[in-house]
């Protein structure tokens, strides 16, 4: 059994850590079976050697996000358990400093700082720093669309790119743009909201909207990528599954010079035509091995929106996806 005793030099971030109740603590707690006990600033675990190590650098790396003026939610807390955890599987991985200190991926931006919430967000994350073409794979809620957009956004701000483009099919469970109301703008605009969001969490509102009135920030769907060269930008295709063979050849070779390009997608929510192979299954078949392109897989295990995202997940993978046809597993 092992006893580990942290003191936190900040009464009022110590308070924050806990959480209202000592919530938070609770939850590391109950993910990994140690007993916490919290008085004043200091907190003491007690556990098996492994549990309160893993205990000690959750509770470690949440201090320090405190430090940087972060706030906590439960999606913070986990996502420090599932990092501590994966240092203990993982003893050569490169977010370690030493064998101690959990140094997880960030993506920063004026606005925000993200951090990495498991093992395959730091995987992506480092992946978009250093390759010019990412495939980011895996079911929803696990943060790809989203680190995607913050990416772009810092290498916008940096002044490592002069614009970004954000792109998705337009095919949504057999909706067709020409039945939508309104004129081209108001037609695709549903299916691009999800990259809105992303840019508006990451970046100030008035900046967003000088930037796509600019031209800077670029919002469109996917044909309309057809005959251009994107140099000096970053890319992202969102929604990637439901592109067909020939569309995602026609705009994986849009990578000009100085450009970053980001696909993603789900092959398990394809909403093409019956008997219509998925340009992205197929490109992950093809492009498998290709010197300077990263694909990172994500799972339900990388999930971190509302918990039941993850459970539904699996029950769905237990109980295999309908309509998703064999050709287009990976």
């Amino acid at each position: 059994m092992a006893h580990i005793v942290l003191t936190f030099d900040d009464n009022r971030l110590a308070s924050a850590l806990y959480g209202q109740f000592d919530e938070n603590l609770a939850r590391i707690e109950q993910k990994l079976g140690v007993d916490i006990r919290s008085k004043g600033n200091q907190v003491t675990v007690r556990g098996s050697p492994s549990g309160a190590e893993q205990a000690r650098r959750a509770l470690d790396h949440l201090y320090g996000l405190l430090q940087k003026g972060a706030d906590l939610s439960q999606s913070e807390v986990d996502g420090a358990i599932r990092m501590a955890v994966a240092a203990d599987d993982q003893p050569s991985l490169p977010t370690l400093e030493g064998k101690a200190r959990m140094a997880v991926a960030q993506i920063s931006t004026r606005k925000r700082t993200i951090h990495a919430r498991s093992l395959n967000q730091d995987a992506y994350m480092r992946a978009l720093e250093r390759s010019e073409l990412v495939f980011g794979i895996g079911p929803a809620g696990t943060g790809k669309t989203f680190l995607a957009v913050a990416h772009a956004a810092m290498l916008l701000e940096r002044g490592l790119v002069e614009r970004i483009v954000l792109s998705r099919p337009a095919v949504e469970a057999g909706e067709r743009l020409g039945f939508l109301p309104g004129d081209m703008r108001e037609k695709v605009d549903p299916y691009l909201r999800p990259l809105y969001d992303a840019l508006y969490d990451m970046m100030p509102g008035d900046k967003v909207e000088r930037a796509i009135t600019a031209g800077v920030i670029e919002i469109a769907p996917l044909a309309f990528m057809r005959g251009r060269t994107l140099a000096n930008a970053a890319v992202i295709l969102d929604e990637a599954q439901n592109t067909t063979t020939m569309q995602m050849k026609m705009f994986l070779t849009r990578l000009g010079e100085n450009a970053r390009m980001i696909v993603t997608g789900d092959p398990s929510q394809i909403d093409l035509p019956p008997n219509t192979t998925s340009g992205l299954v197929e490109a992950l078949r093809v492009l498998d091995g290709v010197p300077g392109i990263v694909t990172v897989r994500f799972n339900e295990g990388d999930v971190v929106r509302h918990p039941l995202v993850a459970e539904i997940v699996k029950a769905y993978d237990r109980a295999g996806t309908p309509g998703r046809r064999v050709d287009q597993a990976l």
